[in-house]
């Protein structure tokens, strides 16, 4: 899971970089901006940027769905006990 998630940072690094309105101006190293690419905030409309974002959103899902698994998973083992 971990390293989905790092693909998907990645990922929104790069769209950021080509978002006109998502890019860093101001010479200091900033966090990801994960929630505005999620919600296609200020993200290049062009169909290849969507396309990342689409799989960066995939990728996401993937991570979240096995936090889930995780949890019904230790709830079991729990409730075994």
């Amino acid at each position: 899971m971990l390293a989905i998630f790092i693909q998907a940072v990645r990922l929104s690094y790069r769209i950021e970089a080509r978002s006109p309105g998502l890019t860093n101006r101001s010479g200091f190293p900033c966090n990801a901006m994960i929630f505005h690419t999620v919600t296609n905030t200020n993200v290049a409309r062009d169909e290849e940027m969507q396309a990342m974002r689409r799989r960066m959103n995939r990728l996401l899902l993937i991570v979240l769905a096995g936090f889930a698994l995780l949890w019904v998973g230790v709830s079991l083992v729990q409730s075994a006990e």
